[in-house]
């Protein structure tokens, strides 16, 4: 096995999973606000990220983004990796989950249900979702109450490594990774 070895009690939540919901700043982004003199919002994704979420998608498992900020660079980037379901300026992420729960498309429980944030608006659905997540520059509370925490930052990989680790749980890493070999 190439990547590190994984908490049983994480493995057992993470083989449940069938919707990872990603938070954009401080999750698939660094959590800077760039703007340019015209006003202009600027975003850095990894490339990394982005390959983990089209590979944990093609094992099976669909990725939504509920952010708080609205941005044209979101729906772009979400429209690139083939993210079907896009959720932005929204505070109040828990009653954001609910109506996209509403979606037929998802005919999910919680418990299938992963969610990576960074902030305090995070927390009410990394509480309730089968496997909270938090990158490494999280803030404390969230890692608190978060089941699993990156070894990477937001936007340096921690996307990447909780793809990886959902695949893993759920024995479809191995196939994902032969494609390359």
């Amino acid at each position: 096995m190439i990547t590190p070895p994984i908490d049983p009690e994480i493995i057992e939540r993470a083989k449940k999973i069938r919707l990872l919901i990603l938070d954009v700043d401080g999750v698939l982004s660094d959590g800077k606000l760039y703007f340019s003199n015209s006003g202009e919002e600027i975003k850095a994704f990894n490339s990394l990220d982005g390959h983990g979420i089209k590979m944990l998608q093609k094992s099976g498992v669909d990725v939504a983004i509920i952010t708080g900020r609205t941005s044209h660079i979101v729906q772009k980037r979400a429209q690139d990796l083939g993210i079907r379901f896009l959720i932005q300026g929204r505070e109040d992420k828990l009653d954001a989950l609910q109506e996209l729960l509403t979606n037929d498309a998802l005919k999910l429980g919680f418990e299938q249900i992963a969610h990576m944030g960074d902030d305090y608006p995070d927390l009410p659905i990394i509480r309730q979702v089968g496997l909270g997540l938090a990158p490494a520059n999280a803030h404390r509370v969230i890692q608190h109450y978060s089941h699993w925490k990156s070894e990477y930052k937001g936007g340096e990989g921690a996307v990447r490594e909780a793809c990886d680790m959902i695949m893993q749980a759920q024995d479809s890493f191995n196939s994902a990774l032969e494609f390359y070999l």
